[in-house]
């Protein structure tokens, strides 16, 4: 099985526990000689990442002649990280088995048209299957969308972490390497037992996170967009984007980190000017899950439309609008064979929030205190339904 990165590779050993099946992992960043070694001993079920792999099979360690099932996980993440080359190394190289021998299987929470394509390559006679709709959200999930000025969010932020309970695990995303080794300097200064995982951090560091995230020990991990996918960890019960992303796919990923296996969660999202690129986009997947929208993202949303402004910094995102990925591309001309596809289908610290957060006050009068129906405040509203 690809992947583009592993972060808690263990999982692995969980699923084989006690049978006769035996899984390795090899991955970047940790000890290529014990990878070996582990191999050595034998394999039945190999997780990689697309670079480690093909590290391994120029070092002759790796065959892939009895390939008998490749799956391809978080495809679209793959491509979007340079890794093409490398998966194409893999599955086009001379020793793995051509597709209608092996088994080839690809997964992702989106599928735009360029993974469908490379699914064309890599798969014979292929089934499109979608659950749900691609790119939706968990309707185990409530959404808020809250006004923050970017100096409010720190003081906003503390609110809801002393509201949602020290023992909840909560999983902050911010933008940038440095602003999440900020974050989580500020909370552990203000007494939160706090970790957090980026890029620059060590596989070792990243594991050693997650696995004090998971337990319990620091149950607020901040992260960067590079822990947004491939975490499982099913009782996370909320998200927060402090920073959010530019695009909203990244959206989609970041607050499925919550409301995992039946449970249900809470993805609460801090928006100022910064984030007008995604209005339009935001609002819809609002809409479309049944969530409540605030109406100063309507009206913004409205404004944005009549000045012709909907579609700034939509290069990715505009995948997003009509269903991104819903459909089969193979019945599209140009594109090959049409087939046949399936589808499946609290307490504030400051003593309330009127005067920061929603005011806004900065887009056209549009932002009041009550603008969000009350959702954030300082009367005790438990928005965790109990």
């Amino acid at each position: 099985m690809l992947t583009p990165r592993l972060f808690f590779p263990s999982g692995e050993w969980e699923f084989a526990y006690r049978s006769r099946v035996r899984p390795c992992v090899v991955y970047g960043g940790a000890d290529i000689g014990q990878q070996i070694r582990d191999l050595e001993r034998g394999c039945h079920l190999l997780v990689a990442t697309p670079g480690r792999l093909v590290d391994m099979m120029e070092r002759g360690k790796i065959g892939l002649d009895f390939c008998k099932y490749l799956v391809l996980d978080e495809a679209d993440r793959m491509l979007d990280m340079g890794f093409e080359p490398q998966i194409r190394r893999i599955v086009e190289q001379d020793t793995m088995p051509p597709k209608g021998v092996r088994h080839t299987m690809m997964f992702s929470a989106t599928f735009p048209k360029e993974i469908q394509m490379l699914a064309r390559d890599f798969l014979d006679e292929y089934i499109f299957l979608a659950v749900g709709r691609v790119g939706s959200t968990s309707e185990n999930i409530t959404q808020k969308v809250v006004w923050v000025e970017e100096l409010d969010k720190r003081s906003f932020l503390l609110d809801l972490l002393n509201a949602t309970g020290k023992d909840s695990l909560t999983l902050v995303f911010v933008e940038t390497k440095k602003g999440a080794d900020a974050l989580e300097d500020f909370l552990y200064h203000e007494g939160y037992a706090c970790t957090s995982i980026h890029g620059d951090r060590s596989q070792r560091d990243r594991e050693e996170a997650l696995h004090q995230f998971r337990s319990g020990k620091s149950p607020i991990l901040v992260a960067t967009a590079v822990a947004a996918r491939g975490l499982d960890i099913s009782n996370v019960k909320h998200v927060i984007n402090f920073d959010l992303p530019s695009d909203i796919e990244e959206y989609v990923h970041r607050i499925g980190r919550t409301g995992r296996v039946g449970n249900l969660g809470l993805a609460t999202s801090f928006f100022n000017e910064r984030n007008i690129n995604i209005t339009k986009d935001l609002l819809d997947l609002l809409v479309e899950a049944k969530q409540e929208v605030p109406s100063w993202l309507e009206n913004m949303a409205y404004e944005q439309h009549h000045k012709g402004g909907g579609s700034r910094g939509r290069s990715k995102s505009s995948r997003f609008s009509g269903g991104f990925g819903a459909r089969d591309y193979r019945t599209s001309s140009g594109f090959g064979s049409s087939s046949s596809s399936s589808s499946r289908s609290t307490s504030s610290r400051s003593g309330g929030s009127g005067s920061r957060g929603f005011g806004g006050g900065g887009y056209g009068g549009f932002y009041n205190s009550d603008g969000y129906g009350g959702n954030y405040n300082s009367q005790g509203v438990d928005w965790w339904g109990n």
